[in-house]
């Protein structure tokens, strides 16, 4: 994790750099008036993670600067969340006085929500014995008894112990609505709780008026299919990682949501069936028929690797297009093929990552009449 300079009296300026900087990048296409969404100016990071320095009988977090790779140690973390601050200290005390949980320790990672949940899970270069579970459990206790509500995970090679659960619960206002997501250990979820509540009003703002049903490539945990699914009739979405899969399920029901469909399909696997290229046999297993659908929206938040051009021309086939990036290089490159046809009616910047050179974007592109 790089170095990381959270100064809350220079937000406002490393923000105006950003949208000048966007605004530059898009000059060449006819965009609207950029919608600006700010974060927290610190405690805004739901999830951070630290190598461990060992050192005679002490131990502390330690981070790297990523452009000279020189280590510093890190009592306080300001951009991570206010609850992982505050066990920050209280965890590598517990760890550094017994030495079955700090023997080989090297990485501890924190998942936390705005819920007040937190996961830990610490990391070793040893196999862990029935001794490491036993000081563990007694471990997660002690904080739980500070007022934490904590779940602990212990990870070595090829092995995982889990106490009691490897995910945590998260709770999203969007437009005075509660969500509820199911968070996975090592899986993606938005670093920066309250921009990603902001970005869920956004989408939901740009589809309120929409018709049919709505199709979704790339859906992770279900994050937006869930509030989006108020502006439609049904909506269809795919994600290929199975982890994801599972917990978009399980969001479905936990928020039950009754029209949403969630399929394993990569975008490109997608793209195949839609055009008659392949059959697949999870779209049978599903009782999938995707002739039944009346899709006239699409929306698409891609890896930072953006759309490849077969996705590409897909999406181009619908009328409405909701595209969020966290790359806006490769979001520039696909524009490139989707404002042949589309015009861009709506431009956001979500601030998700603060003092960094890091942008998230959206656009609402409706196809040129």
């Amino acid at each position: 994790m790089a170095t990381l300079d959270v100064n809350p009296q220079r937000y406002q300026e490393q923000l105006a750099e950003k949208v000048e900087r966007l605004n530059e990048m898009f000059s060449d296409y006819n965009v609207p008036e950029l919608e600006v969404f700010e974060s927290p100016e610190q405690n805004y990071r739901m999830r951070a993670e630290f190598r461990i320095w060992h050192e005679g009988e002490d131990l502390y977090y330690i981070m790297f600067n990523q452009q000279t790779r020189e280590k510093y140690r890190v009592d306080q973390f300001p951009a991570a969340s206010r609850l992982i601050n505050d066990l920050m200290p209280l965890l590598i005390d517990a760890i550094r006085d017994n030495d079955s949980l700090r023997r080989k320790l090297f990485q501890v990672d924190f998942l936390s929500t705005l819920s007040g949940e937190i996961l830990v899970s610490l990391l070793y270069h040893r196999q862990l014995d029935d001794e490491w579970t036993q000081n563990a459990k007694a471990l997660k206790q002690r904080l739980n008894d500070e007022g934490f509500n904590l779940n602990l995970i212990g990870r070595a090679r090829k092995m995982k112990v889990v106490l009691d659960r490897d995910y945590v619960i998260e709770k999203l206002d969007v437009n005075g609505k509660p969500y509820v997501y199911q968070q996975v250990e090592n899986s993606f979820t938005q670093p920066n709780g309250k921009v990603a509540e902001k970005m869920l009003e956004w989408a939901v703002d740009c589809t309120q008026d929409s018709q049919g049903d709505l199709l979704e490539l790339y859906c992770g945990n279900g994050n937006f299919s869930l509030a989006l699914a108020q502006n439609f009739d049904r909506v269809l979405a795919t994600e290929l990682a199975k982890p994801s899969v599972v917990s978009a399920q399980y969001n479905i029901a936990a928020n039950k949501i009754d029209n949403v469909q969630i399929l394993r399909l990569s975008a490109e696997e997608f793209t195949e069936a839609i055009e008659g290229k392949r059959e697949f046999r999870r779209l049978k297993e599903a009782g999938v028929d995707l002739n039944s659908y009346n899709c006239h929206t699409i929306f698409v938040d891609p890896p930072r690797s953006g759309m490849d051009i077969d996705t590409c021309k897909m999406v181009q086939g619908y009328q409405r297009i909701m595209y969020i990036s966290c790359n806006p290089e490769t979001l520039k490159d696909n524009l490139d093929i989707l404002s042949h046809t589309h015009n861009i009616t709506r431009f956001a910047l979500f601030d998700q990552f603060p003092f960094t050179h890091h942008m998230e974007a959206g656009v609402m592109l409706d196809r040129i009449k």
